[in-house]
């Protein structure tokens, strides 16, 4: 070990009595910088983590690693002291370790220098400190590989130039393996195996956070093996002027068996998947205790199956590896229940047809191009869940999420695939009731109304497909046991009425069977129950296959089974706008939210205006109220009294969009019962520094023209809550990184009233915040510098969200009830319809008896100061200011139903998205402070080094002149 050191530190010792450490050193931190900002434009990409940093490193060890060990053998040839070393003590071993470590240790010096680089984004976000780890970890071991292969290619050589291009050469072939430009050509099995034979591919792995024993054992394998073959080489030339005798063919065996026992297991160890660790601060990459405790209670085996062609689009391949590892850890997890399979439809066309006709899966097409032309690849990309009778399948879309780099160039991963698996497996468990008929679990009667032309104005095709429609609803209602009931009507009888009312209604219009057809006819499905209405779309083949399953989906709309039921209150939509109006509707739509809620929940639209909540409804959610009557604020109010959970998004202001954004105050009609029950909605907005940015119009004078452009600028009422102002105790927040609230106002919750409750909360903003009554949206940068509007008042922190528990007293306990006025054809509203539950024809009998003045504990009422953070207008401006789709407010609202329905069961993972980290909102001065500061870190590293290396250097010359001295008193 002492001759092992003084190697090493000879080694080392060599690179900096040249420029040569330095060189490589300035290299090193100045190619990652300019790729970290500038290739990668850290502050454009807007993420908090450094995986740019570690997405170029393999390449860039190739040329580096090659450059370090160009000369370590080959010099010694050159020089004529590769003979003195093999006759010296040292043995051939200590030398290959010497010289291996030593450029090692170069390398390590060139990581830690970059280190300010993970310590300064930190600052500028939450960020994930396993990845980093990890990156660091696989870049050791990468160049570890890179070293090894390059100290073999150096002692075949005697010419440095020939070292470092064969080296680079060798290790590109390595990288190439596995790279996406090699395994596009292959089929998904073969891919995956050149995937565990690249070096790149390996890397990734490691970078995102997962730790696999097989990946930096892969690295050892290639190290040691080059670092056997160096030994080797080394021996050959001591042998060189020796006859060949036995000690020298059991060393050449011995190295032969050696490097085939490494190379052999990493075959033997590419099946065992239990050596893994997952060392991301929130676990991403396992299963988490929900998606296990889902598994837990399967009592019937589930099949998972991945439908994955050979051929897909080029940015989706290299997403296959991680589902199928994925699916598997289902299947161990699953003890027994779970059974994954893989499967190529293109090669099993039986596999194809049932894929298409009993589950909708078809193969999309992807348009791609290479170098000398563009196709189209129809490929699949799918993965199928099923339990007993019920499946659920997920494409490609569900799977993956979308960053826009720039207007061709994008970022494209895995969105949440647990969560998306997870919430399938869910849903299929909790369907699967009553021995797979649906009709034991339906709760109410559900009727089917076909709204079909008369059978000359349809297309021969839809004309035969209605007869198979009215075959399978006959059928089906056979065996509903009464449950389902079914009509038809024409609605282009009676001059067009019904036709009228259905556009007006649901936005359903005549179809054509071509572009230029004149001929239009009517055929739409629907099936109500109460006041829920689902449409059956139009399935994509005419066959009893498509079809069934299409009507089968619809009533599942309606089995509620374990499916909860949240009725949603939001503003009156404006009337649809014809076919050929280039104007979209200018009131608030909430239809992201609507789908997102309607995967896991039956969604009722509630208008509150009959005073009453539907009785199905397990939870209300009202948001962006706007001038609630009594008789609405009533059904609230004995929602609440009944043990109900009320989630409520409002504020006093709400912005509208059409030619220009303007923002007017709002009476939400709540304000007098919010007050009753502890609660306060300012009338003012709350405007941060610590904001999100937003697309706004400046105006710029150019010799008395005005031109206008749009500029992103970060924008004080766009308030950006990080996990420091959530309340990390609650539920409700977990999984979120950030959620950005829309000209919010602030919460006020009176302790006095609610001081025998239990107060949570949720949201806040900064301690830099302030308030403001002014309704002007557009920013003054002349004026008030970088903020662009004024900083009033004092500066602190403002509530923004909270969650009340306890027992409430009724804001109508003791007064009269509205629903006293609720007259047959009264001025309160049209006369009730015969069977609707919701419409009571004696108030006075039943209402005012049902009134209820104090509801249980359990009520609970959560509050966030904002009308429009859930609107889609503000969504689609938020994903287009982070280039990606900005879900975090719907999991925020997702969390809040869970959390209030006790279904806690995905909380954990709904917020693990790839790209909801977004960095701090920062100015470009500060943008370009950060960016400065870490080229001036890389500096100081550099100076740093080589004030240690004068140092050393003298103290290093001060011992040898020490001993000289006792060299020459002895003599």
């Amino acid at each position: 070990m002492n001759i092992l050191k003084r190697t090493v530190a000879k080694e080392f010792g060599t690179f900096f009595c040249s420029p040569v450490a330095f060189i490589f050193l300035g290299s090193f931190l100045a190619i990652n910088l300019f790729i970290f900002f500038w290739v990668e434009t850290f502050f454009a990409r807007n993420i908090d983590e450094i995986r740019p940093l570690f997405e170029w490193m393999p390449i860039l060890l190739i040329f580096l690693c090659a450059a370090t060990t160009m000369r370590m053998w080959s010099e010694e040839h050159r020089s004529g002291t590769l003979e003195f070393l093999l006759t010296s003590p040292a043995t051939p071993f200590t030398l290959v370790a010497g010289k291996f470590f030593a450029c090692l240790s170069l390398l390590t010096i060139a990581l830690v220098l970059t280190l300010p680089l993970p310590i300064t984004v930190s600052f500028l976000g939450q960020m994930d400190w396993g990845p980093v780890l990890g990156g660091y970890l696989a870049t050791l071991f990468l160049a570890g590989a890179y070293i090894a292969i390059g100290l073999f290619v150096s002692i075949h050589s005697e010419n440095q130039i020939i070292s470092l291009i064969t080296t680079v050469v060798i290790c590109w072939l390595f990288y190439l393996i596995g790279s996406d430009a090699l395994i596009g050509f292959f089929g998904n099995r073969s891919s995956e195996i050149l995937q565990l034979l690249g070096s790149g591919s390996r890397f990734e792995s490691i970078t995102r956070g997962v730790v696999d024993f097989r990946d930096l054992y892969y690295y050892l394998s290639i190290t040691a093996v080059f670092l056997c073959l160096n030994l080797y080489g080394l021996e050959k030339i001591r042998w060189a002027s020796n006859p060949t005798s036995s000690i020298h063919r059991r060393l050449r065996l011995c190295c032969a068996l050696i490097i085939a026992n490494l190379i052999v297991a990493n075959f033997w160890l590419a099946p065992i998947t239990n050596f893994r660790s997952d060392i991301t601060s929130r676990k991403i990459y396992s299963l988490s205790d929900g998606t296990r405790s889902y598994l837990q209670q399967l009592k019937e085996p589930l099949l998972i199956r991945g439908y994955f062609s050979p051929q897909t689009h080029p940015l989706l391949a290299p997403l296959v590896p991680r589902l199928r590892d994925l699916l598997k850890e289902y299947a161990i997890a699953g003890k027994g229940k779970v059974r994954v399979e893989f499967v190529n439809p293109i090669e099993n066309p039986e596999m194809e047809r049932e894929a298409g006709q009993k589950y909708g899966i078809r193969p999309v097409p992807f348009q791609t191009s290479s170098k000398y032309q563009a196709s189209v690849t129809n490929s699949y990309f799918d993965i199928l869940i099923t339990y007993g009778d019920q499946f659920e399948t997920l494409g490609f879309r569900d799977l993956i999420e979308i960053k826009a780099k720039d207007e061709q160039d994008f970022d494209v991963d895995l969105r949440n695939p647990e969560y998306d698996i997870t919430k399938s497996i869910k849903k299929v468990l909790y369907s699967y009731q009553g021995g797979g008929d649906i009709f034991t679990t339906l709760s109410q009667p559900v009727k089917f109304i076909g709204y079909f032309s008369a059978d000359k104005r349809l297309p021969k095709e839809l004309a035969a497909f209605k007869k198979e429609i009215m075959v399978l609803v006959d059928d089906l209602a056979k065996k509903s046991d009464g449950k389902l009931d079914a009509t038809i009507m024409d609605p282009e009888e009676n001059g067009g009425e019904l036709a009228d009312k259905l556009e007006s209604q649901y936005g359903f219009r005549p179809m054509s069977a071509s572009l230029f057809d004149q001929n239009t006819f009517w055929f739409y499905m629907t099936l109500t129950s109460n006041d829920q209405v689902v449409e059956i779309p139009l399935p994509e083949s005419f066959d009893k296959e498509s079809l069934q399953r299409s009507f089968m989906s619809g009533l599942k709309r309606f089995d509620r089974g374990f499916t909860k039921t949240i009725a949603f209150n939001t503003p009156p939509s404006p009337p649809p706008m014809p076919q050929y109006a280039m104007r979209q509707p200018s009131g608030p739509q909430f239809n992201a939210l609507r789908e997102i809620l309607s995967r896991e929940h039956i969604i009722t639209e509630e208008d509150l205006k009959s005073g009453q909540v539907a009785p199905e409804a397990d939870l209300l959610l009202v948001v962006a109220p706007e001038n609630l009557d009594e008789k609405q604020l009533f059904g609230i109010d004995q929602f609440l009294m009944q043990g109900g959970t009320v989630i409520i998004a409002t504020s006093s202001f709400n912005a509208s969009f059409t030619n220009k954004i303007t923002l007017a105050e709002q009476s939400s009609g709540l304000d007098k019962w919010l007050a009753h029950n502890g609660v306060t909605i300012g009338k003012t907005m709350v405007l941060d520094p610590k904001n999100s940015t937003f697309p706004v119009p400046v105006e710029r004078d150019v010799g008395g023209f005005t031109v206008r452009e749009t500029h992103m600028v970060n924008y004080p009422y766009f308030v950006d809550i990080r996990p420091d102002q959530m309340n990390d105790n609650s539920p409700i927040v977990t999984g979120l990184n950030q959620v950005t609230m829309n000209w919010p106002s602030p919460i006020t919750v009176d302790e006095k009233k609610n001081r025998n409750r239990k107060v949570t909360p949720l949201l806040n903003s900064s301690d830099r915040s302030w308030l403001s009554g002014s309704n002007e949206v557009q920013p003054d940068f002349k004026r008030y510098d970088e903020l662009g509007f004024p900083v009033e008042g004092q500066q602190a922190s403002h509530l923004l969200g909270v969650a009340i528990e306890g027992s409430f007293t009724s804001y109508f306990a003791g007064k009269p009830s509205p629903l006293n006025t609720a007259t047959a054809g009264g001025d309160d509203g049209p006369p009730p319809k015969d069977g609707d539950s919701n419409n009571v024809q004696s108030p006075e009998k039943e209402l005012i008896v049902r009134q209820v003045d104090k509801s249980p504990g359990s009520s609970r009422i959560v509050i966030y100061g904002s009308n429009c953070f859930l609107n889609d207008t503000t969504l689609g401006i938020n994903s287009s200011a982070m280039q990606t789709g900005y879900l975090e407010p719907m999991q925020l609202i997702a969390n809040t139903i869970d959390w209030a329905l006790e279904d806690q069961g995905l909380l954990d993972i709904r917020g693990r998205s790839h790209f909801a980290r977004p960095l701090v909102p920062m100015t470009r001065d500060m943008q370009l402070f950060w960016e400065y500061l870490n080229y001036a870190l890389a500096i100081l590293g550099l100076v740093l080094v080589w004030i240690v290396k004068t140092v050393v250097k003298k103290k290093s010359g001060a011992r040898q002149l020490e001993l000289l001295q006792q060299l020459e008193g002895r003599m």
